[in-house]
């Protein structure tokens, strides 16, 4: 009996290291790979050491457990395109707080069964559960369909005061568990005003904000696991679930800085309004050049050095593999080929990262905003695919939308050729007069057709 209990400390204390080994891993992008690896053993490692070590279940129950389980992850694995990603982590988000909801929930109701009262620290950490994880699940269902377009960003000017009467509403009933503890009204309750503050928290913020929801919704989910472990009194759920909740808070407050904007204002901005279309003509009209793949091809073919500037427009358009295509033709023409990236472009933190390491893009090549802006001015030309806000001047202008905003300085390449289906304004709703820029040439289409054309176009001047 001694050495089993040996064993799982063992495995318990083994568990908590390669979680830790994981997230080292994650920082670098060489040994993130590994890092996830290492996560993923982790996991495996700490589910079987819990289940044994409670006797939850039965060995077979285990096993079918994980068969299950390895199934459902390889089917979302191999049938979920890189391009839905953002998607993907909202919803694993989202089942990390429901989960969290459901054991402790689970818990609640053994412990009201006994004759004696839970403790502070179970009621607490229950009611922490009860709130954290409802709004985790029901914040990432929103930002679920956000992602996928179901629907856009609506609120009303008060929402954020409703949102405070929420909050201090669910305190008010976390420490009325106190009292009451077995309270069954009381935990249901928080389960449903968590609910509706998860829904009411991030119906009203834009797309362009969905990076900052994206790392705060994990970070939630992190928080209702640590919660769990202190209701359960597992140190390993406690361990991995502060790992994600502290790895999460950072992520976010690495996004409010690169938008140069507080979480407080992402949280409680009221909904991005349009631009009115008199202002979009004024920016626009009589003074935008547009282009073909053809000429494009001309200017590319003299190049020495070309930025390439992904933004959402490029995961919508599935076209990370045909840029690497033209990165290559590029190369073999001799030019120097680099990438910037803007922390925030995307719909989740690391998201033009991610598809560019799916279509085997070498890191090295992939250089941060701080970095690459002080290159522009010595480079020829700048593709800018499918992105808006994050290379709009505007943002060095005060009293606009996104005034502080940092931005990559595209406009001061030599060349900038942006491609866009049309001139319709970013999630921030206002025009950008890069677009009408001098040195600027628009090419108007799909992103994935538009750089096939050109690197079909420059193959064809490089092999005549």
């Amino acid at each position: 009996m001694g050495e089993t209990s040996n064993l799982i400390q063992a495995g318990y204390i083994l568990s908590a290291v390669l979680f830790v080994l994981g997230l080292k891993g994650l920082g670098k992008p060489r040994t993130a790979v590994r890092g996830n690896a290492l996560g993923a053993a982790g996991m495996l490692m700490a589910v079987v050491v819990t289940l044994t070590d409670n006797k939850i279940v039965s060995f077979w129950q285990l096993g079918l457990g994980l068969v299950v389980g390895a199934l459902i992850g390889g089917a979302l694995a191999t049938q979920v395109q890189m391009t839905g990603m953002p998607e993907l982590v909202a919803l694993f988000n989202g089942f990390g707080g429901l989960a969290s909801v459901l054991v402790v929930g689970a818990s609640f109701l053994e412990v009201r069964e006994l004759p004696e009262d839970p403790s502070a620290t179970f009621t607490l950490a229950a009611a922490a559960t009860a709130l954290i994880g409802a709004i985790t699940f029901s914040g990432s269902v929103v930002a679920y369909g956000k992602l996928r377009e179901s629907f856009g960003s609506f609120g009303f000017s008060s929402l954020r005061y409703v949102n405070g009467a929420l909050m201090v509403v669910s305190l008010a009933l976390g420490l009325l568990m106190l009292d009451m503890p077995k309270s069954v009204a009381l935990i249901v309750a928080l389960v449903a005003l968590g609910f509706l503050l998860g829904v009411s928290s991030v119906v009203p913020i834009g797309g362009a904000d969905m990076p900052v929801v994206i790392a705060l919704l994990n970070s939630l989910s992190g928080l209702a696991a640590s919660a769990t472990g202190f209701a359960l009194g597992n140190s390993l759920l406690i361990i991995a679930g502060s790992l994600v909740g502290a790895s999460g808070l950072i992520l976010t407050q690495i996004m409010c800085v690169a938008m140069n904007r507080t979480l407080s204002n992402v949280l409680f901005s009221a909904a991005p309004v349009a631009v009115e279309g008199a202002d979009a003509d004024e920016t626009y009209v009589g003074k935008v050049t547009s282009t073909s793949a053809d000429e494009v091809a001309l200017l590319l073919e003299n190049a020495e050095r070309v930025a390439i500037v992904p933004g959402y427009g490029m995961a919508v358009a599935q076209a990370q593999h045909a840029v690497r295509d033209l990165a290559k033709a590029l190369e073999a023409n001799g030019t120097e080929v680099v990438f910037g990236i803007h922390p925030v472009a995307g719909r989740m933190p690391g998201h033009m990262n991610v598809l560019l390491a799916e279509a085997e893009i070498d890191y090295e090549k992939l250089i941060e905003m701080d970095v690459i802006n002080s290159t522009f001015a010595q480079t020829d030309m700048t593709i800018v695919i499918g992105a808006n806000d994050v290379v709009n001047p505007v943002a060095r202008q005060e009293n606009s939308p996104i005034s502080g905003m940092p931005i990559l300085d595209v406009d001061r390449s030599q060349t900038v050729v942006i491609i866009k289906r049309s001139l319709s304004p970013g999630f921030a709703g206002i025009p950008n007069p890069l677009f009408a820029a001098d040195n600027a040439l628009m090419l108007f289409g799909d992103g994935k057709e538009a750089v096939m054309a050109m690197t079909k176009a420059l193959s064809e001047l490089s092999n005549p």
